[in-house]
């Protein structure tokens, strides 16, 4: 069995990537996009997302470590499934064979690169259910410098809260170790509460929950969210000075009066 999903399915199943790829076959994102995406809202993602047909893209309802954070970048993923002998066994003497060591939640750990956000597929699962404990939380920091989203709980809080380079969004937390499950595999299809992701997605995590941008919507992504900021900007100096009425800032599209005042400010800016 494959533990890894081959690149060459990676690269099919995100075939509408316009970018370079690494190694693995996840789409490339680049940097400088994401920086760019740390400023975006959910609600502006989710608008993009929605205009192209992809309504199930979004999961709120997160247990934050770190709620001052946002969580930006480039998926792995993977599933667990629950405890099966017969499945448990092939998948940890596949692993042995490989080399692998440690276990199986740290074999997707070892995966990860810098800019990776670990989204793992978990089921929910709290008690029994703790992906990381505060070890394998500083691993997932000394490798990404992002974080996770767990569909599962965390162990050793207090540990985790003291990582300054991450943020964890997950279902809860629990004293209890990790138990009775099995690595389905990595970087495949999965699911998220009502989210379906792939690898190399972008993810998107505010206050508000987590979004899961396909590659190919990234820049346009980025582009709303500028275009967006810019004219709330705009929008929100005009009301200050009281030159226009909040009926005619607070419409969809701006008449051309204001549109044409918003061009030249933009100019001057």
């Amino acid at each position: 069995m494959n533990i890894l999903t081959p690149r060459e399915t990676i690269i099919e199943m995100t075939r509408l990537n316009p970018f370079d790829r690494f190694d693995d076959g996840r789409p490339h994102v680049p940097d400088a996009l994401l920086q760019r995406l740390e400023h975006a809202t959910t609600e502006q993602a989710w608008g993009v997302l929605r205009n192209h047909g992809y309504d199930f893209q979004f999961e709120g309802n997160w247990f934050q470590t770190h709620p001052e954070k946002i969580l930006v970048g480039r998926a792995v993923t993977a599933m667990m499934l629950p405890y099966r002998p017969d499945f448990h066994t092939l998948v940890q003497e596949t692993g042995v064979a490989e080399g692998r060591i440690g276990g199986q939640n740290s074999w997707v750990i070892d995966t990860l690169i810098e800019g990776d956000v670990l989204v793992v597929d978990l089921f929910g699962k709290i008690k029994n259910g703790t992906f990381v404990g505060d070890n394998l939380s500083t691993s997932i920091q000394a490798r990404t410098k992002r974080g996770a989203v767990l569909d599962c709980g965390v162990r050793d809080f207090q540990g985790i809260r003291q990582l300054n380079e991450v943020a964890f969004f997950c279902r809860g937390v629990d004293p209890t170790a990790i138990a009775d499950v099995t690595l389905a595999g990595v970087n495949m299809p999965i699911r998220i509460g009502a989210a379906t992701v792939l690898p190399g997605d972008i993810v998107l995590g505010t206050p508000t929950g987590v979004i899961f941008i396909p590659a190919h919507l990234a820049h346009e992504v980025a582009e709303t969210a500028d275009d967006i900021r810019s004219r709330d900007e705009f929008g929100k100096y005009c009301l200050s000075i009281g030159k226009y009425t909040p009926g005619e800032i607070d419409v969809p599209n701006w008449p051309t009066n204001i549109e044409a005042d918003y061009q030249a400010w933009l100019a001057r800016k």
